[in-house]
């Protein structure tokens, strides 16, 4: 008859150890393929002048982002980049909550991290993020520093220059 024992002592973490060293090193590889691959645009170079933006993110809202002049207006961009409230409001009364799943999930990842590290590398980003966590929830604060990076990103690649801190934030 066979009986469990468990495992050796120790087995469990190096098997955790060594499966996380081979995903890193796999997404590690996957990353420069996906890399050689894409060819530099004038949207990625621009959204390179953005602290907080790096080849991932910039990539990313590239990519997602496309043509630019398919929105309107930058509340139009913002509103697809999932950065606005999605609650509707009529006399000031809450009339309820909708579309809170509409626009594109992977543009509102992208800039709510560029807003995390934004925050972190920029003095003038850290100040506005500060202003509003002293008045608001922390994941708030975040989503109004993304918003003003999504709309300042739909002004720069629209009028195709390049980032402007006192501009956004100052």
């Amino acid at each position: 008859m066979l009986e469990w024992v468990g495992y050796p002592a120790g087995l469990g973490g190096q098997l955790s150890c060594l499966t996380i060293q081979w995903l890193d090193r796999i997404i590690g590889e996957i990353e420069q393929e996906v890399h050689t691959r894409l060819k530099p645009s004038e949207d990625y170079r621009l959204l390179a002048t953005v602290p907080g933006i790096g080849q991932a993110l910039g990539s990313t809202i590239a990519l997602e982002t496309g043509r630019v002049e398919r929105f309107p207006d930058p509340g139009h961009y913002a509103s697809y980049a999932r950065c606005v409230k999605t609650e509707r409001l009529s006399n000031g009364k809450l009339k309820g909550r909708g579309n809170a799943k509409s626009g594109n999930k992977y543009l509102g990842w992208a800039f709510m991290e560029a807003a995390h590290y934004g925050a972190i590398w920029s003095p003038e980003i850290k100040r506005y993020y500060q202003r509003q966590q002293a008045q608001k929830h922390i994941l708030v604060a975040k989503k109004a520093v993304a918003n003003k990076l999504a709309r300042a990103c739909y002004h720069m690649l629209s009028k195709r220059e390049a980032f402007d801190v006192k501009r956004a934030f100052g």
